[in-house]
């Protein structure tokens, strides 16, 4: 074991919900650890990937719904084509709607069961023949606390469901996979700055609450969700599959 472990160099990686928050960071250090990147989004964010060419990181960004069935082929045939394989999948692409189950419509729960999991499972489905044919890959499903416990003071039935379907989706390809030298892992952040947990201007109560429940006090960073999926999804992790690393400030141990 060495730093060199940590590398990924040579290595080629599409990055769902890429250009902002955790995959924003997560573009980031792969491209530092020697990366090429494909990134996607719903929609496009000039400063994120101003950020990224002004690095000097070698990626591509693909304006993409990754809600639409025929997303994940075309995205990793695009990949394929450009960069010649495909070592790494970061499925990040999800959405978080609160409310009281009596008040959420048919609507709402499709749109969070479709974009959390099911478009998820599409990429990992179109990922294991490509990643077979090279000879192995690592995939990454970002899942969330909220499969583990249940959050307050929000009501967040649908999500909380689907972040839990993550999870148990990345052990059963885990160990479906594991002869073909993919490794599937998920990362299970607690409350993160991003766009998706900016309460503290709209709602101070549910702000005040997350940081008490959490013993180091404060919101992760993405950069910190990012160093734990470089792990996961470098050499330095090749022991490890199946496994839900949370990181979530010690959240989960109240």
């Amino acid at each position: 074991m060495s730093l060199k472990d940590f590398r990924l160099d040579g290595k080629v990686a599409l990055i769902t919900g890429g250009n902002r928050g955790i995959g924003l960071a997560v573009a980031q250090l792969f491209g530092e650890a020697g990366a090429k990147s494909v990134l996607t989004a719903r929609r496009d964010n000039p400063e994120g990937e101003a950020l990224l060419k002004k690095s000097g990181y070698e990626f591509d960004f693909v304006s993409a719904d990754a809600t639409d069935p025929k997303t994940p082929e075309r995205l990793i045939d695009h990949t394929i084509s450009k960069y010649g394989r495909i070592d790494i999948l970061v499925n990040n692409a999800g959405v978080a709607q609160h409310g009281e189950t009596p008040s959420f419509t048919d609507e709402m729960y499709e749109k969070i069961m479709t974009t959390n999991l099911t478009q998820l499972f599409r990429f990992c489905r179109a990922v294991i023949t490509p990643m077979r044919r090279q000879g192995g890959g690592a995939i990454l499903n970002v899942g969330s606390i909220s499969g583990i416990v249940t959050n307050v003071p929000q009501d967040q039935v649908a999500y909380n469901a689907s972040k839990a379907g993550v999870h148990m989706l990345t052990k059963s390809l885990a160990n479906e996979l594991a002869g073909d030298n993919i490794r599937v892992n998920a990362l299970a952040p607690g409350y993160i700055e991003t766009d998706m947990t900016d309460v503290r201007n709209t709602n101070k109560e549910w702000d005040s609450v997350w940081r008490a429940n959490t013993p180091i006090g404060r919101y992760g960073m993405p950069e910190e969700m990012a160093n734990c999926i470089l792990f996961l999804c470098s050499p330095a992790s090749s022991y490890v599959t199946g496994s839900v690393l949370v990181a979530d400030g010690g959240y989960t141990t109240r």
